[in-house]
């Protein structure tokens, strides 16, 4: 079972608090070099849809394009 990503809350213009900063979704594109928190180096071997494929090492790791987590090179 996958862990449940968190719900966008929607802003409302009258609080007092800052919305939350849009993250940065970067163009990945196949044999990109890229960084992961927590496998560290890789490269980009496959891309379908909103996911990617990443090779790190000897492991092949699928990754959402849209992770805060992946960054590339």
């Amino acid at each position: 079972m996958r862990p449940r990503s968190p719900a966008n809350k929607p802003h409302l213009p009258n609080s007092p608090f800052r919305a939350q900063p849009t993250p940065e979704v970067h163009p990945f594109e196949v044999n990109d070099r890229v960084t992961h928190d927590r496998h560290g180096l890789g490269s980009v071997v496959r891309i379908t849809g909103d996911r990617m494929e990443v090779k790190f090492g000897q492991s092949l790791v699928s990754v959402a394009r849209n992770s805060t987590k992946i960054h590339p090179l």
